[in-house]
């Protein structure tokens, strides 16, 4: 069982920059795909980013492609999202989740990950 916990996030002005951290559990966090995904109220799940187990595979959605950035450090068992020139339509609910092995490959598809975290809000303001 591998537990994530979120954390960053909050009120952020339109043009700014907030970093949200996921932090995992377990000894076998190095070996996961980590995906990003947000959701709006009454919306389903988006896909934002995902980064593979090595750090070699890295993959973003085209609205936030430039913007933003996955990074991992499996020292720490954390992975990360930088989120800059952020808009008042990246309000969310940001989750972090986890695709242990064998991984689907199909990164942006949330019924693909195994473990998610509580969530934390982003709310930026025009």
């Amino acid at each position: 069982q591998v537990q994530l916990v979120e954390s960053g996030g909050g009120l952020v002005q339109a043009g700014g920059s907030t970093r949200l951290s996921c932090a995992a559990s377990g000894r076998t966090f190095s070996s996961y795909t980590m995906g990003w995904f947000r959701q709006a109220p009454g919306k389903e799940p988006d896909f934002v980013a995902a980064i593979s187990w090595s750090g070699a595979g890295i993959y973003y959605a085209d609205s936030v492609k430039g913007r933003f950035t996955v990074s991992r450090d499996n020292a720490k068992n954390t992975v990360y999202l930088q989120m800059n020139s952020l808009k008042p339509e990246d309000t969310a609910v940001y989750y972090c989740a986890a695709d242990r092995p064998p991984y689907s490959g199909d990164y942006v598809d949330p019924g693909q990950y195994d473990y998610w975290g509580q969530g934390t809000q982003v709310t930026v303001s025009s």
